[in-house]
């Protein structure tokens, strides 16, 4: 389970680990959810609605189907298939427990996906794909108060790296 704010390298390291693991592993990504929603969900109200500043507003709909999307995230796990999971706890602990208990019997790697504010908004700035202000907003809050097992930074550390260091602590 990778956790780190927007543009913070979350998505390299996936590709990466993937390279790198002796056995194929399913990457399970938040933002393969949020693009697989209906346009009407991507909007103010029900959905997840992304403002001009970088804020992030979640509505009931879109908590009703990610919490079906964890699930099925986990049946997938416990039907045999390794899957790393790439999201980003908004909510700080209150976003990681409801992982907990979708993965409860699960062997779980909790990884803190760090990268300073500065580099992650440059980042943002060069993908262009992601409002501006979101991976400054992100990049701290999104670890108050979660619980790791690892963390890997990506501030100056290429995912490769942070790959390979995490690779050797999956079981």
């Amino acid at each position: 389970m990778l956790n780190g704010g927007s543009s913070s390298g979350k998505s390299g390291i996936v590709r990466c680990l993937q390279a790198e693991l002796p056995t194929p592993w399913l990457a399970a990504a938040i933002d393969t959810f949020v693009d697989s929603l209906p346009a009407s969900l991507k909007s103010a109200g029900e959905g997840i609605e992304f403002a001009a500043d970088g804020g992030v507003a979640i509505g009931e709909e879109f908590r009703r189907l990610e919490a079906a999307w964890r699930e099925g995230v986990a049946a997938t796990a416990r039907a045999g298939a390794k899957v790393i999971i790439d999201d980003v706890f908004l909510g700080g602990p209150a976003s990681q427990e409801p992982w907990r208990k979708a993965l409860t019997g699960l062997n779980v790697l909790w990884v803190g996906v760090h990268c300073e504010g500065a580099v992650a908004e440059a980042r943002e700035i060069a993908r262009g794909d992601r409002p501006r202000g979101m991976a400054a907003a992100q990049a701290e809050k999104v670890h108050r108060g979660v619980s790791y097992d690892l963390e890997v930074d990506t501030t100056h550390t290429e995912s490769l790296a942070c790959a390979r260091t995490i690779a050797l602590h999956v079981a």
